[in-house]
């Protein structure tokens, strides 16, 4: 524990200096320090304790509490790792995030290793990954907004309305609340009735804006849900997205990510989502889901035959395909029940030259 009046900042790009010696000797005995203080945290060990440098990294970057606390909690580390300074009325100590990094990420941490690059392809600055950094992101305008979207086609007429995740706090908790659904209708194979109870196993249309819908369902249905099919607006001009012409790209991003985040939160840690898009925005849409449910839960990319004929009217060449982008929520959680080759399948296969490795 720490005085109260001790302020903490997270700041970057703090640089200090050691003799050669004198930092080689702190290094080995820090690092060794270190290695048993972290292992306290058993969100950064696998099963066998061993520490995972990309997993600290990663709660360093989202300036984890936990972790931090951890850091203070032992003498030699609150030393090197956090710069004490003094204001009029209190003291305020610095976390140098970037020099916690840069210490994890030594190649001394890997000890059989007769590299000092890790195991991973990307791009780096030095000796530094630009990912680690969090310079090489996609950004675009209004990426950091809730766009709140309209209700029916009146609305579309009307200037979008973003609310800023820092300056409108409120404005998206209001927006994001619960809403109330009203107008039940009942159908089935007899018709349309009237409607007097619901219970978990009705199948729901909800009509209305589908960000509301979304988070009005999210309480109950949070970590509940198995499977997710999106099929957006494309954005190509012809379709239903029809938002302001000079961000018209920005917005469709800030219309996806809102949706996406929040799929992402219904989804059982099992359970996988499925986007469909065209080539209009398929590249962009990837990286942002790549963001938002990690690249290494990416799936694969279904390519679908829409067309059996060729589309005359383009303006370059003809497109009959669209694309499906998969993710599971989990790595580890996602099992696929895999159906085998039929006789008429296997019939389309042949190995007239008894290639070894088979069909």
């Amino acid at each position: 524990m720490f005085d109260k009046s001790l302020k903490i900042i997270l700041q970057t790009n703090i640089k200090a200096t050691f003799k050669p010696f004198e930092y080689k000797k702190t290094m080995q005995n820090l690092m060794k320090e270190l290695k048993s203080l972290l292992q306290k945290d058993k969100r950064i060990c696998d099963a066998n304790s061993k520490l995972l440098k990309n997993k600290i990294t990663e709660l360093t970057l989202k300036h984890d509490q936990p972790l931090i606390d951890l850091l203070l909690s032992d003498k030699k580390a609150k030393e090197h790792f956090f710069i004490e300074k003094k204001s009029k009325d209190q003291n305020i100590l610095i976390f140098d995030k970037d020099k916690f990094i840069k210490f994890v990420n030594n190649k001394e941490w890997l000890p059989n290793s007769f590299t000092s690059f890790k195991n991973k392809i990307g791009l780096i600055s030095g000796d530094r990954y630009l990912k680690k950094k969090e310079d090489v992101v996609l950004a675009w305008a209004y990426k950091d907004c809730v766009l709140e979207g309209g209700q029916d086609k009146e609305d579309q007429k009307r200037n979008e309305i973003f609310y800023n995740e820092i300056l409108a706090p409120n404005e998206i908790d209001r927006l994001f609340e619960p809403k109330v659904l009203t107008n039940f209708k009942k159908y089935d194979s007899a018709g349309e009735h009237k409607v007097e109870n619901i219970n978990n196993n009705d199948n729901l249309i909800i009509k209305g804006n589908n960000l509301l819908a979304l988070h009005s369902l999210e309480k109950k249905y949070r970590g509940k849900i198995k499977l997710i099919y999106i099929d957006p607006p494309y954005n190509t001009g012809n379709d239903s997205f029809h938002y302001n012409d000079k961000f018209n790209h920005s917005t469709w991003l800030t219309f996806m990510k809102n949706r996406l985040e929040v799929a992402k939160e219904l989804l059982k840690d099992d359970g996988v989502i499925f986007v469909q898009c065209d080539d209009s925005e398929q590249a962009y849409l990837k990286v942002l889901m790549d963001g938002v449910f990690k690249r290494e839960n990416f799936v694969t990319c279904f390519v679908w035959n829409k067309k059996n004929v060729v589309q005359n009217d383009a303006k370059f060449s003809s497109i009959n395909h669209e694309y499906i982008l998969s993710y599971r929520k989990s790595k580890s959680l996602v099992n696929f029940n895999l159906l085998p080759r039929n006789k008429k399948m296997n019939a389309r296969y042949s190995n007239p030259d008894n290639d070894s490795r088979g069909d």
